[in-house]
């Protein structure tokens, strides 16, 4: 029972797993999107009541409309694949001495040759699921994703909110119960240390040095508050001189 407990618990974590990178890059965007709305209206002298509704706007809208774009690029990618599948079954079943021949030719290249070579092709022509699988992975270079294009446009809006959440954080907490302490301040300190550890997740998912990830991430962030504020410093010098 305990067994069973664990492997359930462990199947669990691993799914969760499969879809880290797609919470990484929401996460990112969520929190540079809202970012940089908070630093445009800083930059902008807006009231706080006006940044928060302007990040909250920004959040939910943006956040829905990216995990609607990752739902539907997967569902394509998906649809996509299936297309090719079914072709390449019709052709293993109507053309099977053309199919054979592109499979002989595919492991010829890999360097099999005489009996080696006619047993493998035999083996894969033995088996029709094989076959296809042989076809689109080594003929059309394609891979089947097995992730739920449902759970990758989920991942990706609970991800742009939880994170893009964070930057507003302060801005609502002054709103309601004033802090004596430099708001946009203390907004860029907790932003920057989300985008480390978004960072840190992102070191993971692409396998890369985590103080990079962390560095690239945090850079990614600054721009993004840099171009908002003085865009929203101009802005506002414009139109209330005129």
């Amino acid at each position: 029972m305990k067994e069973a407990h664990i492997h359930q618990e462990n199947s669990y974590f691993g799914k969760l797993q499969e879809y880290l990178g797609e919470f990484v890059y929401g996460g990112i965007d969520g929190a540079v999107t809202t970012f940089a709305v908070v630093a445009g209206g800083f930059g902008a002298n807006l009231d706080s009541g006006i940044i928060l509704i302007l990040g909250f706007a920004n959040l939910f809208a943006d956040g829905f409309s990216m995990s609607v774009g990752a739902y539907l690029a997967a569902k394509s990618e998906k649809e996509n694949y299936k297309k090719h599948q079914d072709l390449e079954y019709w052709e293993v079943e109507n053309l099977p001495d053309v199919e054979r021949h592109e499979i002989k030719e595919i492991y010829s290249e890999k360097g099999f040759k005489g009996e080696l070579l006619e047993k493998i092709v035999e083996q894969i022509c033995s088996d029709k699921d094989l076959w296809v699988a042989e076809m689109m992975k080594d003929e059309l270079n394609m891979m089947k994703d097995t992730k739920s294009p449902f759970r990758i446009g989920l991942a990706t809006l609970v991800s742009f909110i939880i994170v893009g959440f964070i930057p507003l954080t302060v801005y609502l907490w002054d709103f309601f119960i004033e802090v004596q302490l430099n708001v946009f301040i203390s907004t860029s300190i907790l932003t920057a240390i989300a985008f480390m550890l978004v960072g840190w997740l992102k070191s993971l998912v692409n396998q890369t040095p985590p103080f990079k990830s962390v560095a690239e991430t945090l850079l990614l962030g600054l721009l993004a508050a840099l171009v908002a504020y003085y865009i929203g410093d101009l802005l506002e010098q414009f139109f209330m001189n005129k």
